[in-house]
Formats: structure tokens, sequence, C-alpha cells
């Protein structure tokens, strides 16, 4: 499953970079992050392998998050690994007019259990809907920096 979403963020390029490549700035945004923790490379960094762990509604979530390309503003590429499910993340943040940065984030899900494909089948805009929102989360933090 392939889908594209993408928002457009009250700030200017730099700005928007500096608080997206931080790692301490991702529990502000990203909705039910419990913990971030570093397995090897440097966080942050291409090559580097993180495992992220969510509380979504009383559900824990764990995943394992590899950053394979960093050149950011162009883009910023991470697969994300989590029970059933292999996410590939390609970001990209363009400067617009007024100051404003629009972030496009194209995601690419392959599903590897029986359950996943179903929920992916049966549910794709799930998918979407939470892409989406994570987004948004972003943009509030940023607006609000």
């Amino acid at each position: 499953m392939n889908y594209s979403v993408e928002i457009e963020i009250d700030k200017p390029i730099d700005e928007v970079i500096e608080l997206f490549d931080s790692t301490e700035n991702m529990s502000k945004w990203m909705e039910g992050l419990q913990s971030f923790e570093p397995l090897s490379g440097t966080p942050g960094e291409e090559g580097a392998k993180s495992r992220l762990k969510f509380d979504m509604n009383g559900r824990q979530i764990e995943m394992v998050e590899t950053i394979t390309k960093k050149n950011l503003p162009d883009e910023f590429t991470g697969t994300y690994e989590a029970d059933g499910v292999f996410n590939i993340v390609k970001n990209t943040f363009i400067s617009e007019d007024m100051g404003t940065t629009r972030w496009i984030s194209k995601n690419e899900f392959q599903f590897n259990s029986f359950p996943m494909k179903i929920m992916g089948f049966l549910m794709p805009g799930m998918f979407r809907k939470q892409s989406l929102k994570n987004l948004e989360s972003f943009k509030e933090f940023a607006e609000s920096e």
C-alpha cells in the first residue's frame, strides 16, 4: 500500500528542519511516544537504528526505526519495523512563499502477517489518517515554538 500526505507549516524551512531534526523533540509531537532508545549508530543520523515504544490508546506498539537516507531538507527516509508491518517513509521539505514550509511524506506499507494484511485491505484509510495526524501534530508543535 502506497500513499502520500502533505501539510503546510507556517514557519521558514530552516526552523522547521531544526525542530524536525531533533530527537529530543520527538515526544513533543509524536502522539503516544513513551520512549526512544538508540540501538546503533548516531541517533538521528543516516544508518542509526532506534527502538520507539508507543502507547496507542492502551495498545503497546514497539517499532525499530532505521534512518536510510538523510539529506535535509530534500530527503529524510527511514524504515519502521513492527509486528507484521514494514513501513518506508520518505519525507521532503520544500520552502514556499511567505516563509512557509511544505512537508510531503510518502509512505509504503508492506504487511507480512495475515492479521495486518487484513487490516491493510479492510482499513487502508486508517494508515493514511494516522500519517496525516502525525504531520498535523508536528505542525501544531512547530508553529507554537
